[in-house]
């Protein structure tokens, strides 16, 4: 890929970003697709972002993507909030339209995808969301969206009850999903709802490096064969609640999909072309 006169670029903003594997993930998909575009990182405190933003519209840049601490205050930034960008209250990924600053959330699109490419089907059954923050909220609200007829979410009291309090409410107001709100702690709660669930996903940092040796669940009695459980994270590659999981039978998969096809969402709303999943896949993710 070279870089011409009328190459579009497209960024990542929100700090740290050094570790991101977006921009060798899409500057590839552009030279497979021949396509005239650039990505490139650029590290935006939470202050700056106001200014970073101003600077883009400027330049005219095509789109960008945003991680923390840049997702929630871009939605202020936007000129246009997707349905579910603005239910989650968090931009991942921005659409320059003819100057207008259009803001979508593709974690929960991506998540769902991924489930779908680990063979599974959750339209109309229940699943149960361990977590209330950013990622949980975005797969939360693209269930509800995408058709999942009930969510029980479990999150601990604390600073993010209230959210998890709002996002409930919002997805029982705003879609034809049932959202209910229960405590982490509840481990017969827990398992109640796990007993008809179809999926129980974490949504938390539980479980990831260096921490390998946590898990969510204090109580694993719920997991049932037949039980799908997913998790977030994807370093390590199996998490100790989806090497438990799998020993009683469940059907397992970790983040590691979420993230190439949140990507590949924000390619297709930024190119119009579909990114070169299988390439990629073989280049990056196996």
């Amino acid at each position: 890929m070279s870089i011409t006169g009328k190459t579009q670029l497209i960024c990542l903003i929100g700090s740290p970003v050094s570790h991101s594997i977006s921009p060798a993930m899409h500057n590839e998909a552009f030279r497979e697709l021949n396509l005239d575009y650039a990505y490139l990182c650029f590290d935006i405190k939470e202050s700056e972002m106001a200014d970073a933003v101003k600077a883009l519209r400027l330049l005219n840049v095509r789109g960008f993507n945003c991680t923390m601490p840049a997702k929630v205050p871009m939605c202020a930034l936007s000129d246009e909030l997707s349905p579910a960008a603005s239910m989650i209250g968090a931009v991942n990924t921005v659409v320059n339209d003819h100057g207008r600053l259009i803001g979508h959330n593709t974690d929960g699109i991506g998540y769902m995808q991924a489930v779908r490419e680990a063979g599974h089907d959750i339209i109309g059954q229940k699943m149960t969301l361990l977590g209330a923050g950013g990622a949980a909220t975005a797969i939360a609200v693209q269930a509800a969206l995408d058709g999942v007829k009930e969510i029980a979410i479990f999150n601990r009291h604390g600073r993010s009850w209230e959210r998890g309090q709002k996002l409930v409410d919002t997805i029982n107001a705003q879609t034809h999903c049932q959202a209910s709100l229960y405590d982490l702690a509840d481990t017969v709660e827990m398992k109640h709802q796990l007993s008809d669930s179809a999926i129980l996903i974490n949504g938390t940092s539980v479980g990831m490096t260096p921490n390998t040796d946590l898990c969510p669940l204090s109580d694993l009695s719920g997991l049932h064969e037949g039980l799908i459980v997913s998790d977030v994270i994807y370093n390590p590659r199996e998490t100790l609640l989806l090497k438990e999981a799998a020993a009683r039978g469940c059907s397992t998969f970790n983040g590691l999909y979420m993230l190439l096809y949140q990507g590949a969402e924000a390619f297709r709303l930024w190119t119009g072309q579909d990114m070169p999943v299988a390439h990629i896949k073989e280049k990056f993710f196996s």
